[in-house]
């Protein structure tokens, strides 16, 4: 996204409102942050519209990303998920949610919540946050962190700050 995001996404009836008001945007809510990476993660191999299109249907069928809820998803709440035509019905990506979760409530003991994670890895290069990222998360290639990042204010190239020299 980055710069030609920048340009084409403000008025545009899918992308705008998330560009103006989310996108670039530094958070510490961990719902929000959380919300984030798991529609990154559910982007790989689709266009941002289809998530954006989707968003409503991923909030209410991960409980508004709300961690510790889906961490508790057993398998009646992944059967739901997988036959839910509103989200991306992709079993690893599904997968990724509850088991993301759960690494989010372990983050919580040894960092106090994922954005103290965050903020005890920065500064640190595009490349070692994938790798960081790749040790402690499922289904997180380079190009999903760094949307991510880029998408919280952690990478160059969103409108807000850039943490890296």
């Amino acid at each position: 996204m980055s710069a030609a995001y920048c340009r084409s996404a403000p008025g545009d009836p899918i992308h705008g409102r998330y560009h103006d008001t989310e996108y670039g945007f530094p958070t510490d809510e961990e719902s929000v942050l959380f919300e984030r990476l798991m529609l990154e993660i559910n982007q790989a191999g689709l266009s941002w519209a289809t998530i954006l299109r989707k968003r409503a249907a991923f909030r209410a069928a991960f409980a508004d990303f709300a961690v510790d809820r889906v961490a508790a998803f057993g398998p009646a709440e992944f059967d739901r998920l997988l036959g839910d035509p509103g989200i991306i019905r992709n079993r690893l990506k599904i997968e990724a949610a509850t088991g993301n979760a759960r690494r989010l409530q372990a983050l919580r003991q040894s960092h106090g919540s994922f954005a103290g994670w965050l903020e005890a890895h920065h500064p640190c290069s595009a490349e070692d946050w994938t790798k960081l990222f790749r040790r402690t998360f499922r289904f997180t290639g380079g190009q999903i962190v760094r949307e991510f990042l880029m998408s919280v204010g952690y990478l160059p190239g969103s409108r807000t700050r850039e943490l890296f020299t």
